[in-house]
């Protein structure tokens, strides 16, 4: 269990400065996603919230769930580094349909964003939130590690 705990919490890039680069990277990636993404869910244009595609014919709450929590739940945890790698899971799995799904017939201007994000996402997925986070503040006040 300890392991496991470790492995979705430790993230150490080493030197300051990398850590403070992840820092920065995490909070202005997050920014944007909840200002473009994010807020397009509360917004209602037309009498009309935005229509989130469906293509893996979720439950059509589910679906609503799952791409709300992406898009506006996950940026504060990401930007605060709580959970990272856990609560990217579901975001990195939008971003990635969004460009293998729904827009595989666009042109790539359109599949650029979708494509970006998965990138960016996964990046910070692999490397962690780096020292600057909650999960390391968690993990060393609880797991003394």
């Amino acid at each position: 269990m300890e392991t496991i705990i470790k492995t979705l919490l430790y993230s150490d890039l080493g030197a300051d400065i990398n850590n403070i680069f992840v820092l920065i990277f995490r909070l202005l990636l997050m920014l944007e996603l909840f200002r473009v993404h994010g807020m397009k869910k509360f917004r209602v244009e037309n009498g009309q919230r935005e229509h989130v595609p469906n293509p893996l014919h979720l439950p059509e709450k589910l679906n609503a769930l799952v791409a709300t929590f992406s898009d506006t739940v996950v940026p504060f945890l990401v930007a605060l580094g709580l959970g990272t790698r856990l609560v990217l899971l579901p975001t990195i799995g939008v971003t990635a349909i969004g460009y293998f799904v729904v827009h595989r017939k666009d042109n790539i201007e359109v599949r650029d964003v979708p494509y970006m994000y998965t990138l960016a996402l996964l990046l910070l997925w692999a490397v962690g939130p780096g020292t600057y986070s909650m999960d390391t503040y968690l993990l060393h006040t609880f797991f003394k590690f």
